[in-house]
């Protein structure tokens, strides 16, 4: 047996299987083996077929279901199983992957491909490795339907081979949904037929901040990038051979300023407009208008042309209404609209819960789900949006105490590209520390949050669908930055995302300790297998380091201590001069 094959059930894959057995004795998989799968299933068939035969220099045979006997690899439908779930019984010499759907046969052959060992995830075959696979039973199925990851590739562009292999990866961790950030202020990363100067000015900027904002410092070099309707299909396709579902993210009324540097006349402040060069939060803004409806949802009819989820996100974060105040039509129009004051005059800030109401009346003609981040709600927002809850926890309660499906993404427990130790190594070391036992530690809704919120009752309407990681940018300028941000603790996240164990995973028990055992024994070898420059556990190589970049930490025990479950981030009127470092 090859020496990176599992030999015992910690070292089975990540994340982890519910119940698993494993027996004495192993299957060769050997050339010519046949592949049979139920129709339904033929995706995830293919796909480990494919990555199979490339890894270990096989030729393997799809048959048909009706042609499975003497099959070596089938998988077939099996209803008695919970949705999403699989399980996988290796012995006499045959492979026999039973799954619920696809999504669950997905999960099944990345378990699969992980089994094989560090080889299986190498793109060419190399001489005297085998593909073996060791005897055993195990079944599994999501505790969370939405095991999600933001990828940014506004801040700074990814090509499109980069955004694929990225893909490749929250596929291997079990994920489900790649939410693209594709706009903000530093960047519009999409092709648009109706709006072209979106893509031809407002792709690119003039230069960079290096470190954090506060520094000032620009490497005045002109950086930029865009994807056309091909590109984002293809990643669409890729992504859902693969299980993972492409959720777009267009990011209004905040956020704009590429949009404003095309398109000045849409700004609420008159004026010349630049695709900014910095970080933080901009008082730039759309003016709410109907012609700012009517160009977005133009936008959106181009945006669901291109991608099939049920979703589409609309960001809504951080949205100074500074300019909106001033002008005096602005106000006028509020009012006009019913959006007022106690006395009667016009509350602009509700003027952000109805531009995205337009926007969310208009996706759903289309049959597609809003998306917003939780500044976004409030009496305005349609019920059936989506609420991204990233500023703390007990938002989300708020939220499904309206009606609100609800994602738990807190910048507190899972903003990867925050610092991963409090070292003086750390690159860029912005945030707060989240270690990789720390974010294997995360639950999406602990129990202490429910009472900071005694007055809901038991019972909330909205529905928990899961939690989301976020890999924002700012600092993370390449793919090799991306990886080092992203792993081994986005591997943490899957297994914390996935499981239903009850076991505590807090930092230091013995589930934390068997984790972190079993990622560095185990699975860093397969991300290393498949060329990712994660971060060392004991820390980063010399040439991880960034020397001379300033970051800014945050204290997250300081912070909690003041704001508790509420959390902090964001704009609000009584934060108007806070710029977190690194948010949606």
């Amino acid at each position: 047996m090859p020496h990176d094959t599992p030999s015992t059930p910690t070292d089975l894959t990540v994340p982890a299987p519910s119940a698993a057995t494993l027996r004495a004795g192993q299957v060769r998989i050997l050339h010519g083996a046949r592949v049979a799968s139920h129709p339904d299933l033929r995706p995830a068939a293919r796909w480990w077929r494919r990555v199979t035969e490339e890894a270990f220099g096989l030729d393997l045979l799809a048959v048909d279901a009706d042609a499975a006997r003497g099959a070596q690899v089938r998988l077939d439908l099996d209803a008695a199983l919970p949705a999403g779930g699989y399980r996988l019984t290796v012995g006499d010499g045959v492979v026999h992957v039973a799954a619920a759907d696809l999504p669950g046969a997905h999960a099944a052959v990345q378990t699969l491909r992980q089994l094989a060992g560090a080889q299986a995830f190498r793109r060419a075959g190399v001489p005297g490795v085998p593909l073996v696979l060791p005897h055993l039973t195990l079944s599994d199925a999501p505790a969370h339907g939405w095991r999600g990851v933001l990828l940014d590739v506004a801040r700074h562009f990814l090509p499109k081979a980069d955004v694929l292999r990225f893909v490749d990866l929250a596929a291997a961790h079990h994920l489900d949904v790649l939410q693209l950030h594709l706009t903000d202020d530093q960047g519009w990363r999409m092709e648009s037929s109706r709006y072209p100067r979106l893509h031809e000015v407002g792709s690119w900027r003039a230069g960079s901040t290096v470190g954090t904002w506060r520094t000032g410092t620009s490497d005045d070099r002109p950086h930029g990038g865009w994807y056309t309707h091909e590109d984002l299909r293809e990643i669409v396709a890729y992504a859902r051979d693969r299980g993972l579902t492409v959720v777009p993210e267009i990011d209004v009324p905040g956020h704009v300023q590429a949009v404003l540097a095309a398109y000045p006349h849409l700004a609420a402040r008159a004026g010349e407009h630049h695709v900014s060069t910095t970080w933080g939060i901009s008082d730039d803004v759309l003016d709410p208008s109907p012609e700012a409806v009517a160009f977005f949802t133009a936008v959106l009819d181009e945006v669901c042309d291109v991608f099939d989820a049920p979703f589409v996100a609309l960001g809504g974060d951080e949205v100074p209404t500074t300019a909106w105040q001033e002008r005096a039509d602005i106000v006028r129009r509020a009012a006009g609209l019913g959006l007022t004051h106690a006395d009667g005059t016009g509350d602009v800030a509700r003027l952000h819960g109805w531009f995205l109401a337009r926007l969310a009346d208009h996706l759903r003609a289309r049959g597609r789900r809003a998306v917003v981040w939780d500044e976004a709600f409030g009496s305005d927002l349609p019920a059936d949006a989506v609420v991204l809850c990233w500023r703390g926890h007990t938002v989300a309660l708020d939220a499904m105490a309206a009606g609100h499906d609800v994602v738990l993404a807190p910048e507190q427990e899972v903003y990867l590209d925050h610092r991963a130790a409090d070292g003086v190594d750390e690159p860029v070391p912005v945030g707060f520390v989240r270690t990789t036992a720390d974010v294997f530690a995360f639950e999406p809704l602990p129990a202490a949050v429910r009472p900071a919120r005694p007055e809901l009752p038991a019972d909330l309407p909205g529905r928990l669908l899961g939690a989301q990681a976020q890999v924002w940018t700012e600092h993370l300028d390449s793919a090799r930055r991306v990886d080092y941000a992203a792993f081994p603790r986005l591997a943490a996240f899957a297994e914390a995302v996935w499981t239903t164990d009850p076991a505590s995973r807090a930092p230091g028990g013995p589930a934390s300790a068997a984790f972190l055992e079993r990622l560095e024994r185990a699975h860093l070898p397969r991300l290393a297998a498949a060329g990712v420059e994660f971060r060392p556990p004991d820390g980063p190589h010399p040439w991880q380091r960034r020397p001379g970049v300033a970051g800014h930490p945050r204290d997250l025990a300081a912070e909690r201590a003041a704001a508790g479950w509420d959390g902090l981030g964001g704009w609000t009127p009584d934060r108007a001069g806070a710029e977190p470092e690194a948010a949606p």
